[in-house]
This record gives C-alpha cells, sequence and structure tokens, in this order.
C-alpha cells in the first residue's frame, strides 16, 4: 500500500466519522457554542452570525470551498436537490441531491435551505454514506451526492444541467 492510499484511508476516516471531538480545554474557544451541525452539514448556531465560504465534502475525502460572496442564484426543488451558481473567474454549479434537504433540524431554528444557506450560516455539506443515509431516516435531511461542474460559457452549463439535472432548465429565466 503506497503511502498516498494510506494517507487517503486516514483522512476518508477522519471525514466520514461520527466519533465526537475531544471537549474543549478551559480556556479556549468553545466551539460546541458557536457551531453545531447534523449528519449532513454543520451550521453557525447564532442567528446573526455568518460563515465567509461554505465547504463541500466529497466521499472521495476531497473538499471543495465557496466563498458566499460568490454565491448568486440557487434553486430548490425537492424532487431534484438544490442547485447552488457560484460566479467568478469562472462559473460553478453545486448540485446537491438528498431528501428532506429543506427539513428543520430538531431544535427547529436551523435547515439547509432557508436558515441556513439563505443567510449563510452553513459552513459545510457533506456527501453521507448509505449507513449514515439508513440512520437518518426521514428524520432528518440526507445529502446523496454533491456534484461541481465548472464552466467558461452559459451553453456549457446548460448542457450540464440538461444531462445531470434537467428540472431546474425549466426554472431558469
Amino acid at each position: 500500500m503506497s503511502d498516498k492510499s494510506k494517507h487517503q484511508d486516514r483522512l476518508k476516516g477522519i471525514l466520514h466519522s461520527e466519533a465526537k471531538p475531544a471537549p474543549a480545554t478551559k480556556g479556549s474557544l468553545d466551539t460546541d457554542e458557536v457551531e453545531a451541525s447534523c449528519a449532513a452539514f454543520g451550521y453557525l448556531r447564532g442567528l446573526r452570525d455568518a460563515s465567509a465560504a461554505v465547504e463541500f465534502r466529497l466521499h472521495d475525502g476531497n473538499s471543495v470551498w465557496f466563498p458566499y460572496n460568490l454565491l448568486g442564484q440557487w434553486q430548490f426543488n425537492p424532487s431534484e436537490g438544490l442547485l447552488l451558481k457560484f460566479s467568478g473567474d469562472l462559473m460553478y454549479v453545486v448540485l446537491i441531491k438528498g431528501s428532506n434537504l429543506d427539513k428543520p433540524l430538531t431544535e427547529g431554528a436551523i435547515n439547509l435551505t432557508h436558515a441556513g444557506l439563505q443567510r449563510h450560516r452553513v459552513l459545510w455539506v457533506r456527501e453521507m454514506t448509505k449507513d449514515d443515509i439508513e440512520r437518518v431516516g426521514e428524520s432528518g435531511p440526507t445529502i446523496d451526492s454533491i456534484e461541481i461542474g465548472e464552466f467558461t460559457t452559459h451553453d456549457e452549463r446548460h448542457a450540464w444541467l440538461k444531462k445531470k439535472a434537467p428540472a431546474f432548465l425549466h426554472e431558469e429565466a
């Protein structure tokens, strides 16, 4: 086994583990009071808190961050998922597929869509394993897949959407 594959296995174990972090030591910033999470996403607790960027954690152990200030139009279609458009030097589309994506967590103060992404409180979103999805069931949001497309033209984006999520095409203006 190569060093690279050992490193990737360790990363996958860390990123997809359900282990709780060690408690904060006295005198340090207690992140448990600032951040919280469910199996699908992590978020800032404070109603007025906002994150500078959102991280997308992929099955393969890779992560991609996008600054919220590049987030443009986004759409939610319960049967298709969430479609987020980030514009910078290039155009990026993030397609999140799952279930209950707009369902409030048990605390009721946050969900992935309105109180999360819309208010820039979501810190990370992760693709979940089949076991994670089965554990959550219908009780909360689940993320089956996250696909990220990178485009230089609207025609490229249109072709990608036609293949990956055609339901969003008729909703575009």
